[in-house]
């Protein structure tokens, strides 16, 4: 928390919290949000000039992988935490998949400790649902979160077995806590690398059939069901998944879901020159995937964006499409990336916001999503705009991993404050520590 005067003047307020959309000005002190609105009186506060910028409460993203510990060769906290306010995300959530994983309490309060000391974004761990990730034994829930765990996941290594999972969605009911699926059954999927269809057929690459994944996310949706616990659908990508969650939410079931920026935007035809960062799990759809959900992200069967930023070394994508790992990053592209759905009209920017910021921040349970006086001053300034030219080497991810590299992007975040600090301006950088 920073005890100074931060003026943001002359800007469009945007608060889903309180279905606010008007212009104004956003005064903080002592790390809250102390007054919104005309007419403030700001004498010696550090002014920012938002020129007709948005400004919005600092992005929450549900989803994303810092590696460290064990693999900071591809990211670590720091260098996470610093790509993602670079991109206006106040707080970010990281998988389990550490190396060790994050199964243990200590594990959690390690992460939490480099966290406080590395990262100008709050971080959020993920613990995970089973030892190890090998989906045979629940960890000690009570023990994770009481160290600090706000969701539970086996992310990428699916828990096959049901009974395995019916009980980590009963548990998890007890520390009031999501989990969340990474909706794959690894036997359909089996040795796919790309979406089952006619792109896999042209590149004479295994597919992935996106009924692998429907079938998991209804599965799940049944435990929910039956249990009453709280599931979290991670990065949906097929329109059977939107159909059945939509359905399970008219059923009552508590249920939320994500959706990340590439399966908004991108459809599997990204791999045909073999790119490499345009492999993720789940793969890239098609174009009837991507409108689903769109769709299901306007209507609110999925609830959030959440960039799944997933770092890895040049080396390791510099390989055959096969063997290369899934996944790219997204902490600096995901704001004009999506704010395509504007531009098209599918939705306004203070719904947009609600989808980065104040949604996932209620998901998780924690603060921030809001401008209200009194709030975490988390704020993000927003340029819907200005047109950059992407280069990863250029950002703050240790990784370049990116489909996005060498595009022309329109809209960016040019400032983000965390805690009532100025963490992040676009001409002077990261200001942390």
């Amino acid at each position: 928390m920073s005890d100074r005067r931060i003026w943001i003047r002359g800007g469009r307020i945007l608060d889903p919290a309180a279905e606010r959309d008007e212009s104004g000005d956003v005064l903080i002190e002592g790390g809250v949000i102390a007054a919104t609105g005309a007419g403030l009186d700001a004498r010696g506060a550090e002014v920012i000039d938002a020129n007709g910028a948005w400004i919005a409460p600092g992005f929450v993203d549900l989803h994303s992988h810092l590696r460290e510990p064990g693999q900071e060769y591809k990211e670590d906290i720091a260098s996470g935490g610093r790509s993602a306010v670079a991109g206006g995300f106040a707080a970010v959530a990281c998988m389990a998949n550490t190396q060790p994983v994050n199964d243990d309490p200590a594990m959690t309060d390690f992460i939490l400790d480099r966290a406080t000391q590395d990262s100008p974004a709050r971080v959020y761990p993920i613990a995970a649902a089973t030892r190890g990730l090998e989906g045979v034994v629940m960890t000690e829930m009570s023990a994770l979160v009481g160290a600090g765990a706000v969701a539970f996941s086996d992310d990428g290594k699916t828990i096959m077995d049901g009974g395995v999972m019916r009980h980590v969605l009963e548990y998890s009911r007890l520390v009031s806590v999501p989990v969340i699926t990474h909706g794959e059954d690894r036997y359909l999927v089996a040795n796919g690398v790309v979406n089952e269809g006619p792109v896999s057929t042209k590149l004479g690459l295994p597919g992935n059939p996106a009924v692998a994944e429907e079938i998991l996310v209804v599965r799940d949706l049944i435990l929910a069901e039956l249990t009453g616990a709280h599931l979290h659908v991670a990065h949906v990508s097929t329109r059977g998944a939107v159909a059945a969650i939509r359905q399970a939410r008219d059923r009552g079931v508590h249920v939320t879901a994500e959706v990340t920026p590439h399966h908004l935007t991108l459809t599997d035809e990204a791999v045909l020159g073999y790119d490499t960062n345009a492999k993720v799990s789940p793969p890239l759809r098609s174009a009837a995937d991507v409108r689903a959900c769109r769709e299901g992200l306007v209507d609110g069967t999925i609830d959030a964006i959440a960039t799944d930023h997933a770092p890895h070394a040049v080396h390791e994508k510099d390989l055959e499409f096969t063997v290369a790992p899934p996944g790219l990053i997204g902490f600096e592209t995901a704001f004009p990336v999506v704010l395509d759905l504007v531009r098209n009209s599918e939705l306004s920017p203070l719904e947009l916001v609600r989808r980065l910021s104040t949604n996932p921040a209620r998901i998780l349970k924690r603060p921030g999503g809001s401008l209200e006086v009194g709030a975490p001053a988390d704020v993000a300034i927003l340029d819907p705009d200005t047109s950059w030219t992407y280069d990863p080497a250029k950002g703050y991810s240790k990784s370049r991993n990116s489909p996005w590299a060498g595009w022309t992007l329109t809209g960016r975040a040019i400032a983000t404050i965390v805690g009532g600090r100025l963490v992040y301006h676009v001409e002077r950088g990261v200001l942390y520590p």
